[in-house]
């Protein structure tokens, strides 16, 4: 082999930028593809002493004859163009070197309304559009986490529907408030907009950068020229996140912040399972009392259906037979009232009755349903320093995983229930009318 077509050799003439590496044996068949953030670093650490040892690398080593590089504008660019090399090619070695794992890929659920963007080990067999095999599981991670940050899609596993009016009180979780998501489960987005976020990334996996590029500055001239500033300024942002990758640095440093979002249909299904209910719970009622100053005070009664809010069920009461502050009286009276008018009117209960506070709230709001003579339903205190939770006849309260569904089920509940009352007092200067 002349000195000119020697690896070793044409490794030293390599940039020192982004890119992927091509390994080629005697034959001329590529035989393994590899990414580098700094090509000639990367690519010359194969003609070591110590690569020429390693049990993984020992074979592949022997068989290099030849070496080519493809440059790269970043390495996120350098991660998905090996993807598609080693999907389009399937190098002998990028199979051997999996080390007895399924190799990661990117899933988009493409049928759904809000298209949900998935890292998995275990692609569906339709109904997707997949992405690789990457060879690297760490890295594809904060791929898309970078991505995310471009092209604002959601990686939950919601069953958003735009038709269902209830997503507009759902909470959004960490990464609309950091801008990483358009919130699509509190229908911030319309499903149109949405899905052509989804098809510029599409477009981006591809390889097809500067068909985007293109295809993004049209678009927002064209938004521009109809007025439509807030548009031509959230397209321009996509362009200025896009022409900014390469400055991005290395993929090590974009780790996904840690977001526990609330997923109804586990929460439901938990809480079952948790308290042994004997059906899945699909109504919760949530009740929370406040004080606005002096000796006034209210209470909000708050209402889930399947796991989301159902506006059209929340209540607000105004307290009428309490003298003072006195938290557990009024817990008596807003339960009496409300589970009173259901029974008289010959209305279901909820399935689960929630009530902001520790056990004696919740005492009083049993004590009420026994002075009315009815069978109560599943009712539990939920109590906010600690997150406690009681259980009537329990003596001590039951701690759940902080990362539980069915807790930040109760607790979304909770909250609803106190955010609704803590904004009464407008309402009372309003004069409105009051649950009686």
């Amino acid at each position: 082999m002349s000195s000119e077509n020697d690896p070793r050799e044409k490794v030293r003439e390599f940039p020192t930028t982004p890119g992927v590496y091509l390994m080629k044996d005697a034959r001329g068949r590529l035989i393994y593809v590899g990414k580098a953030v700094n090509l000639r670093s990367r690519a010359s650490s194969y003609f070591t002493k110590a690569a020429a040892l390693d049990r993984r690398t020992a074979e592949l080593v022997r068989e290099i004859c030849d070496i080519d590089f493809i440059p790269a504008d970043s390495e996120v660019d350098a991660l998905l163009l090996e993807a598609r090399l080693i999907k389009d090619v399937q190098p002998q070695f990028n199979q051997d070197l999996k080390d007895d794992k399924t190799f990661p890929y990117l899933e988009i659920f493409v049928r759904e309304d809000f298209p949900r963007v998935e890292f998995t080990r275990q692609p569906q067999t339709r109904g997707t559009k997949l992405y690789g095999p990457f060879t690297n599981a760490k890295k594809l991670r904060a791929t898309i986490a970078v991505l995310q940050k471009i092209f604002r899609f959601r990686t939950c596993a919601l069953d958003i529907e735009e038709a269902d009016e209830r997503w507009k009180w759902f909470r959004p979780c960490l990464l609309a408030s950091i801008n990483q998501c358009t919130a699509p489960c509190n229908l911030r987005i319309s499903k149109e907009e949405y899905r052509r976020d989804i098809e510029r990334l599409k477009l981006f996996l591809d390889g097809k950068k500067d068909k985007l590029l293109a295809d993004l500055r049209a678009e927002m001239a064209q938004a521009a020229a109809d007025l439509k500033f807030e548009k031509a300024a959230r397209i321009r942002d996509q362009l200025q996140a896009l022409d900014s990758l390469k400055l991005r640095g290395n993929l090590d440093e974009h780790v996904q912040p840690e977001v526990f979002f609330i997923d109804p249909k586990k929460g439901l299904a938990g809480l079952q399972k948790i308290f042994k209910l004997p059906a899945l719970p699909r109504r919760i009622e949530g009740v929370d009392i406040a004080h606005l100053g002096g000796n006034e005070t209210v209470a909000s009664l708050v209402q889930f259906i399947d796991g989301l809010p159902f506006k059209h069920g929340y209540k607000r009461f105004r307290i009428k037979g309490v003298e003072g502050i006195d938290d557990f009286a009024s817990i008596h009276e807003v339960v009496s009232r409300r589970l009173g008018r259901l029974a008289r009117d010959g209305e279901t209960f909820p399935d689960i009755l929630l009530i902001d506070g520790g056990k004696g709230q919740l005492n009083a709001a049993m004590q009420a349903m026994r002075s009315l003579g009815i069978t109560p339903p599943f009712t539990l205190g939920l109590a906010k320093q600690e997150e406690e939770i009681y259980l009537p006849g329990e003596s001590e309260p039951r701690r759940l995983s902080r990362h539980s569904y069915a807790l930040r089920l109760l607790q979304y509940v909770r909250d609803e229930a106190h955010r609704f009352a803590q904004h009464y007092h407008h309402l009372l200067r309003r004069k409105s009318t009051f649950e009686e």
